[in-house]
């Protein structure tokens, strides 16, 4: 079910519209003075910290921007830099901004953070909270930089600011406390995500289903409301501009919901409610469009997003049985590559506009996907990293090597940052050169 929230106040709301309609067409004319037939479709908002600052890159949308790198592999793979071992179980990404590499991991009874340079030396570690010891442990969420500082969310829902030099605590918040919400079964896993002077939060109690922190203090500056019998997703959330608006979108345990980004007001929520609650992926934007994809349950969905002066409605423009679980999936030149869970233990690329499949294929297991330079980085759940080309007919396999053999569980995503590749199973994390000859 959709419920796109209704406005309070009719007369206002039509007052407010018609003088947002002048001033947007007015903003028509400026922006395109050639007279171009179309107004602009949306952006992901970026981060402003340089290198590999956040959950799947700049725009959390697992695209990197880089050119030169190898467009096949020697056999065996490329060439392997360093190592690092002794991480901890986990499944975090690591961050990589201004010189540092930052990682998480759960070693004995805590949640770890550590700090490496680009040539894997340790610089310092720190604890955020306890480790997660329930069914699946490890280490869920990876870190966002910010300003000369360090932004993580442990299992338990502890958001914590770590000194990004040092490592030193400067204010820890019990998020599940503060807005009275409950942890969730396989353990909070958001990937927290900085937007300007807010940190945004995901805790799905009574008191708010999303919330912002002031990233200084910690203290709440808005909150959105709670979801009814709602509780937190496993998803990250995504920020983006569209119809003169910005707006956050993620996953509760039930639901998809969308929030004014400077405001905290929920604006619209779509059921997607699953069998084992199980809302993993980050949304996809696009075009004026949020792609929700989940296990065990609903289709995925294509939401259409219409700007209505201060409140934003969707609805659905398509459904496929795209059933993506930990990999998420990348958004390019207009189709969505991603691989299934049940419906498919393979690879798909799903055409944006219309959802259908231009192709599909299992000569890989299903995994996490990056694209870079023309190719797309793949990570399978059995630990087989491939580089691939997409064409109309599927995809071209350029290279492939066992980063580990018989599991089930690689499922932390690539990351590529100045030519290398990093790839992580637990405890190890793994460096490639990829450059280009």
């Amino acid at each position: 079910m959709i419920r796109n929230t209704p406005h309070p106040q009719p007369f206002a709301f039509f007052a407010s519209l018609a003088v947002k309609a002048f001033l947007l067409a007015w903003l028509a004319v400026a922006w395109f003075p050639c007279g171009a037939a179309e107004a602009p479709v949306g952006r992901l908002i970026a981060s402003p910290e340089a290198g590999w600052p956040q959950w799947r890159g700049p725009r959390r949308d697992g695209i990197s921007d880089e050119k030169g790198l190898l467009q096949a592999w020697p056999e065996g793979g490329p060439k392997l830099l360093w190592k690092i071992p002794d991480l901890g179980r986990g499944w975090s990404s690591p961050i990589i901004t201004q010189g540092t590499l930052y990682i998480t991991g759960d070693v004995g009874e805590d949640l770890v953070i550590y700090a490496f340079d680009l040539g894997g030396k340790p610089r310092w570690q720190a604890k955020n909270g306890a480790a997660w010891k329930g069914s699946w442990p490890g280490a869920r969420a990876c870190l966002a930089a910010s300003e000369g500082r360090l932004y993580h969310m442990n299992a338990h829902g502890r958001a914590a600011c770590l000194d990004a030099r040092t490592g030193q605590e400067l204010w820890a918040v019990n998020t599940l406390e503060r807005f009275e919400g409950r942890n969730i079964t396989w353990a909070i896993a958001e990937c927290l995500l900085v937007d300007g002077p807010r940190v945004i939060v995901t805790p799905g109690g009574k008191r708010a289903m999303m919330a912002a922190l002031d990233k200084k203090t910690g203290e709440t500056a808005w909150t959105s409301e709670p979801i009814a019998g709602d509780r937190a997703g496993y998803g990250s959330p995504l920020l983006f501009e569209f119809g003169g608006r910005r707006h956050l979108v993620n996953f509760s345990s039930k639901h998809a919901f969308g929030v004014d980004a400077d405001t905290g007001k929920l604006q619209w929520t779509v059921e997607h409610a699953n069998r084992y609650e199980v809302n993993v992926c980050t949304p996809i934007f696009g075009d004026g469009h949020v792609l929700l994809v989940s296990p065990d349950g609903p289709d995925a969905a294509l939401l259409a997003l219409q700007v209505q002066g201060d409140r934003t409605r969707v609805e659905r423009a398509w459904t496929s049985n795209l059933d993506t679980c930990t990999g998420g999936g990348v958004l390019v030149d207009g189709v969505v590559y991603g691989s299934g869970y049940r419906n498919l233990r393979g690879w798909r690329g799903t055409d944006w506009k219309t959802g259908q499949t231009k192709f599909e294929t299992r000569d890989l297991e299903s995994g996490a996907a990056l694209w870079a330079g023309g190719r797309l980085y793949l990570l399978s759940e059995t630990g087989t990293a491939a580089l691939a080309r997409p064409t109309p007919a599927g995809l071209e396999f350029c290279g492939r090597f066992d980063l580990v053999t018989k599991k089930q569980d690689a499922w932390t995503h690539p990351v590529i940052l100045d030519g290398r590749l990093y790839l992580r199973y637990h405890g190890t994390l793994w460096c490639y050169d990829v450059k280009g000859q």
